[in-house]
């Protein structure tokens, strides 16, 4: 029994993300709202692994297979959220030591 690898789909491509900001408040645009999805998919991915662990836990009719992906691809989508995470505090970090 093999079961094919899919990709990570639920990962929205950067080109959705580049629209500039209209400067409103509370707009999904820019930098700050590319964050905010990427986040939201992140806890999206998370709280499906722990449904499918769940059900498993509790006998329901879930593939292991299944439950496995879901843990591996909320991990990873983890990791790569704290990776841009310690980007960004480097990168206010080098600002905030900059003189001017």
């Amino acid at each position: 029994m093999s079961h094919s690898i899919t990709g990570l789909g639920s990962i929205t491509p950067w080109s959705e993300y580049a629209e500039p900001n209209t400067g409103t408040s509370g707009g999904q645009g820019g930098f700050s709202g590319v964050l905010k999805n990427a986040l939201s998919e992140v806890n999206q991915l998370s709280t499906g692994a722990d449904a499918q662990i769940g059900s498993l836990m509790q006998g329901g009719a879930v593939d292991m297979n299944g439950v496995m992906v879901a843990v591996e691809k909320a991990d990873v989508a983890f990791q790569l959220m704290m990776q841009v995470r310690n980007k960004i505090v480097s990168a206010y970090q080098d600002i905030e030591k900059m003189q001017f």
